[in-house]
């Protein structure tokens, strides 16, 4: 009896073991040797190390190596609602690949750079904004004052000064900047 609890107790910590190791051989990107489960936070790269502009994507998508996000290289110049912005994204076949949506507030504000202005991202950036770089570009993220509410209030990143602000859902007057990977946005 107790030969067999010890052959379980090694096939447990066995198990554990392998189970352990699962997540860097399921998150690692097929041959680039890079793991995306743990993304570089605890440092910060350079822009050209950083952004890399994806050529088996027609270069209209640019890798993002500190959070692992891949995002359109430029962005949409369309005045769209909130709603209009999660569909615009939903169907982009943007680089030839769907599966594109709209950022949280957290994955836009990673792109921001508080030492720059003008736009708000880090120097040497490879994203082609429009000319007014004061636009609002929409996350996924409802304004939370109003998710206890109506939620019909959303946030969106200015990339002017790279300031967090919110709006109405329906107005068309802010931009969406598609993104593929990552987390995912609310349900509102």
């Amino acid at each position: 009896m107790k030969q067999r609890l010890s052959i379980a107790s090694a096939v447990i910590v066995l198990g554990m073991f392998v189970l352990a190791a699962i997540p860097s051989v399921v998150f690692a990107k097929a041959g680039t040797g890079k793991n995306f489960a743990n993304p570089s936070w605890n440092q910060t790269l350079s822009s050209s190390k950083r952004f890399i502009v994806l050529t088996n994507m027609n270069q209209e998508a640019v890798l993002d190596m500190e959070t692992g996000l891949v995002w359109e290289k430029s962005p949409s110049t369309d005045n769209l609602s909130w709603y209009l912005a999660k569909s615009h994204c939903r169907v982009a076949t943007t680089g030839n690949r769907k599966g594109w949506r709209v950022p949280t507030v957290e994955e836009l504000s990673s792109l921001v750079d508080p030492s720059q202005a003008n736009p708000a991202l880090p120097a040497g950036h490879p994203f082609t904004l429009p000319t007014t770089d004061a636009d609002y570009y929409w996350s996924a993220s409802t304004y939370a004052s109003d998710a206890i509410t109506d939620g019909s209030n959303a946030l969106a990143v200015r990339f002017d000064t790279g300031g967090t602000f919110y709006g109405s859902k329906s107005s068309s007057s802010w931009h969406s900047w598609c993104v593929r990977g990552g987390a995912g946005y609310d349900t509102y």
